[in-house]
């Protein structure tokens, strides 16, 4: 098994009233230290439809319209080990303190898990009758193989919770 891999600090401020939770970041997020890097994977491409914001490739002006939004980002697991990128390969797993990053941002009502790995851990870590909706998500990695129409669609909820 491969090292140790650790997740990124939560992107998060007391504006956020969306909480999108991934697994873990997979490799090329790992290398250029950036949530959703992979040029496969479809989150930027779905977030920036979705809020009917004009695309952009830097990363830095990714993060300032997820805050314009109230929209944060970090992931379930902590640090792990796992070879490649798949969630399948994840072993030895730590979970990151979801349960106390929400008691220090209250103004978040709602939880979007971009795949079902992110879900089912959440699952074990708040249960299943949390205080806040928690809504999974087809994950928008390029393993998935659902449509990139489907992902828009069901991604459209968040929707529902954005000011």
């Amino acid at each position: 098994m491969q090292n140790r891999i650790s997740s990124f600090p939560p992107l998060i401020d007391g504006q956020s009233e969306i909480l999108i939770l991934g697994s873990i970041p997979g490799v090329k997020s790992l290398q250029m230290q950036q949530y959703y890097a992979h040029p496969q994977n479809k989150f930027w491409k779905i977030i920036f439809e979705l809020l009917n914001e004009e695309f952009t490739e830097d990363y830095s002006q990714r993060i300032e319209t997820l805050k314009k939004h109230h929209i944060a980002l970090w992931d379930v697991i902590d640090s792990c080990e796992r070879k490649g990128s798949l969630d399948s390969e994840i072993r030895n797993e730590e979970a990151n303190q979801i349960a106390e990053l929400l008691e220090e941002h209250p103004n978040v009502k709602a939880i979007f898990c971009n795949g079902g790995k992110s879900y089912k851990n959440l699952q074990k870590l708040l249960g299943k009758n949390y205080k806040l909706p928690i809504f999974q998500l087809p994950s928008t990695s390029p393993l998935h193989t659902v449509s990139f129409e489907k992902k828009m669609e069901e991604l459209k909820r968040i929707l529902e919770f954005v000011a």
